[in-house]
């Protein structure tokens, strides 16, 4: 049963923002009010675009400051102020201080609390659309921020052999050094670009974590070619939900999970801490994609 707060937090008017850069199309304001709607809850939420009000990243503590005088419940963060956002808050959850990044930030009585439901949002993702995905030896290329949540949530889901590959290759061995420490029962490596072709043909997944495939930013990150039978695929690009990726490593009979269950499960996550009710993943799973159905062809589309 809901305690009495749960209760009164599931009935009160609910105003959420999003904080970043260029999130003008951003799909997550439709998709929390829609659920929303069919919850039953009074929920309004709003962009709060860096690019628009004329605002840095390093303006995100007075900003923040703004939406806890206007009254909001919750503000999202994405690009570029999820590390800023974890050095901010009064208090962060185990997850969210393992990572060092924020993405949702609840507002309760004067305090700040932060969470990180991005690696949730890829866990579910995984564990729903790949149920049989071997973690023996998984090659992730990427470990900006999408990276990182990503690497924690395999690691998490109990990845036996992780291999990190990166342009930037300090970053690539800082990631692998954090997560080692966090995860001493399974192995964390950083491998150079030089050796992904070889990885790739005994790996058995691959998670693409680079802007690389974007609407705006067309390609594949490496050859698909080179992956053995069976090797299942996972991007977390989704814009378009199928990318050139996707598409090559589908046609070849590959295990495919597209970014989009990464997208609806962070919203997800974010909408249950939130609200305090459970939104009905499978009903916002079909709104999201046809949002992006329906501006398909669209201009100037970011993910975030």
């Amino acid at each position: 049963m809901r305690t009495r707060a749960a209760t009164e937090r599931a009935q009160a008017k609910h105003l959420v923002g999003l904080i970043g850069e260029g999130i003008g199309s951003s799909l997550t304001p439709p998709l929390h009010e829609v659920e929303a709607a069919a919850l039953g809850l009074d929920y309004e939420y709003r962009v709060l675009d860096l690019l628009t009000l004329g605002r840095a990243p390093e303006d995100l503590g007075a900003l923040i400051a703004d939406v806890v005088a206007e009254g909001y419940d919750a503000v999202n963060i994405t690009h570029p102020c999820k590390q800023i956002a974890y050095r901010l808050v009064d208090e962060a959850d185990d997850d969210a201080q393992r990572l060092g990044a924020v993405n949702l930030v609840l507002l309760r009585e004067g305090r700040t609390i932060g969470y990180n439901t991005d690696w949730m949002g890829y866990r579910d993702g995984l564990v729903a659309g790949l149920p049989r995905a071997s973690l023996a030896l998984v090659v992730q290329l990427g470990c900006g921020g999408a990276g990182a949540a990503t690497a924690y949530a395999l690691l998490m889901c109990g990845a036996v052999d992780l291999r990190l590959v990166d342009a930037d290759e300090r970053r690539a061995q800082d990631l692998a050094d954090t997560l080692q420490e966090l995860f001493p029962s399974a192995r964390v490596r950083y491998t150079p670009a030089v050796d992904l072709g070889d990885i790739l043909a005994v790996a058995s997944g691959v998670v693409h974590a680079t802007p690389l495939g974007m609407t705006h930013h067309p390609g594949v990150a490496f050859d698909v070619e080179r992956l053995g039978e069976g090797t299942w695929v996972s991007d977390v690009v989704y814009r378009p939900l199928e990318t050139e990726l996707i598409r090559k490593a589908a046609q070849r009979g590959l295990p495919v999970l597209d970014g989009g269950r990464m997208a609806v499960g962070q919203a997800f996550a974010s909408m249950e801490i939130i609200t305090g009710v459970r939104p009905d993943r499978q009903r916002m799973e079909r709104h999201f994609r046809s949002l992006i159905e329906h501006e398909s062809g669209a201009f100037g589309v970011a993910n975030g």
